[in-house]
């Protein structure tokens, strides 16, 4: 391929990273949000949080992209430039599937952490904060690193939008060429390194939060000050290889 045809795949792999940092954010939090609501202790935040998990996962992100680019327009009266309309259906659905794995997680920790919460008379915030997620966080990492890839793969859906994403480059270069076997390898081989390297990226990150999990209070230090520090550092101490028990 010539340089002028290579600029063009590196700006398409530019574009796919951007689409896939920022859905990933907003699907990250969706996650979040949606996967606690899920275990709220209203029947009517789980019911809203369910619903939505439902009707997200349950439809397909292809014609999700279709119908925020195509169908808001008209419906709202504005229009989204393809990198935001992008973002923000495969944000939506993929933060669906990202719930599920929080709602797990959480209903995984030990029901004697939560008791112990409460005997400590910890509010539900503060259980949320110091007993759940620090357990429940590490637990997430290799199922998000999943998800993650998968949704790196999604970003290619966009190229129907024809935003010159890195699928989108790679036809234009493959219509120049008249040649699919060797840009389709390139589009392949690419898409494989960006996958090693989040795959890296989340097994790091996987380890240094367990590194935090599980570890005994400092002798010397009475309760109170290690709740002090839990609530600072955000992490729960144990003194039997959980947060509270």
């Amino acid at each position: 391929m010539t340089s002028g045809l290579w600029e063009l795949v590196l700006k398409g792999v530019w574009v796919t990273i951007q689409l896939l940092f920022l859905s990933a954010l907003l699907a990250g939090a969706v996650s979040f949000v949606v996967g606690i609501a899920r275990t709220h202790r209203l029947w009517i935040v789980r019911f809203l949080a369910g619903f939505y998990t439902e009707v997200f996962r349950g439809t397909s992100a292809l014609v999700m992209i279709f119908w925020v680019f195509f169908v808001l327009p008209p419906a709202f009266g504005w229009q989204l430039v393809p990198l935001w309309a992008g973002t923000l259906a495969l944000g939506l659905t993929y933060g669906a599937y990202g719930s599920e794995i929080v709602r797990g997680a959480l209903n995984a920790v030990d029901p004697a952490q939560k008791e112990g919460g409460i005997a400590l008379s910890f509010t539900p915030w503060q259980r949320m904060k110091l007993i759940l997620l620090p357990q429940a966080v590490p637990e997430m990492i290799p199922p998000f690193s999943n998800l993650l890839i998968e949704l790196l793969k999604g970003t290619a859906l966009v190229s129907i939008m024809g935003m010159g994403d890195l699928a989108f480059s790679g036809n234009l270069v493959r219509l120049a060429l008249q040649e699919s076997a060797e840009i389709y390898t390139y589009l392949l081989v690419i898409y494989f390194v960006i996958a090693f390297a989040l795959t890296r990226i989340m097994r790091g990150l996987e380890k240094k939060l367990k590194a935090g999990v599980g570890k005994a209070p400092t002798r010397g230090i009475s309760p109170q000050q290690e709740l002090k520090r839990a609530e600072t550092t955000g992490v729960g101490a144990s003194s039997s290889g959980g947060v509270l028990g």
